[in-house]
């Protein structure tokens, strides 16, 4: 329970690696605010987990609608100590000769932009306590190219990298930044991407995807100082040895 008592701002948290995050950071004792664009689902998620959350409407591609939330939280339990930014688009899947530009753009709008967003929200309370986590939910496919998903590595690719930067400019400041490529995970995205029928991965069976526990596992333990060692880096749970650490089956 070493984070109880702190307070983790989560994006995304409706549905999926989100949801079961909060979940988790909730049985740790921390209070969360749960930020997306659906106001009934986190509503109920927050009527789940009781008191300690609290659900705020919130589309990350706004910043200051994400500053307003982050101002709300402090309101409520203080500045935050923990954001998992979590909130992210697979859709449209298209190639890209025949993409649709304005959706191109507002998946940039989440995956990269609303990673912004949430660090340059959350930023100066943290720098002005000299401490903070910020974690960023990859994906394998910000390091290489996937057919018919150019939005999505290309914004993938600039939140790593994003992730990269602000552990260089705020580490020694106090901010402990890391990212986490989770691998295929059994939420809405991945029907999303089955429904899509473009690539191998939408040929991929049900049961070859984790448990969205399995990254909210992570993500917990990747806000305590057991994973120091890996500060600015990008951890996968497709690594055996890390889910080891983390009592995950191989």
């Amino acid at each position: 329970m070493v984070l109880k008592g702190k307070t983790a701002v989560i994006t995304g948290s409706s549905r999926g690696i989100g949801a079961a995050a909060a979940r988790a950071f909730a049985a740790e004792g921390t209070d969360v605010v749960l930020l997306a664009r659906s106001g009934r689902e986190i509503g109920d998620l927050a009527a789940e987990i009781g008191k300690k959350a609290l659900a705020l409407p919130c589309d990350v591609a706004d910043y200051a609608a994400v500053a307003e939330a982050v101002g709300q939280c402090t309101a409520r339990f203080g500045p935050p100590e923990i954001l998992v930014n979590n909130a992210g688009v697979i859709e449209p899947i298209a190639h890209l000769a025949s993409s649709d530009p304005d959706g191109w753009s507002a998946a940039f709008d989440i995956n990269l932009k609303g990673v912004y967003n949430g660090m340059r929200a959350v930023l100066p309370g943290m720098l002005a306590a000299g401490a903070g986590t910020i974690l960023t939910v990859s994906s394998g496919a910000a390091h290489g190219p996937v057919e018919g998903w150019s939005h999505y590595c290309a914004s993938k690719a600039g939140a790593a990298i994003l992730t990269r930067c602000l552990d260089m400019e705020t580490r020694d400041c106090g901010i402990r930044a890391l990212g986490l490529s989770p691998g295929t995970v059994a939420t809405q995205m991945q029907r999303e991407i089955k429904a899509s029928g473009v690539n191998p991965i939408s040929r991929l069976n049900w049961s070859d995807h984790i448990p969205p526990e399995w990254p909210a596992r992570a993500l917990v333990w990747m806000c305590t100082a057991e994973a120091d060692e890996y500060l600015g880096e990008e951890l996968s749970l497709r690594d055996e040895n890390l889910r080891a650490r983390l009592g995950l089956p191989a």
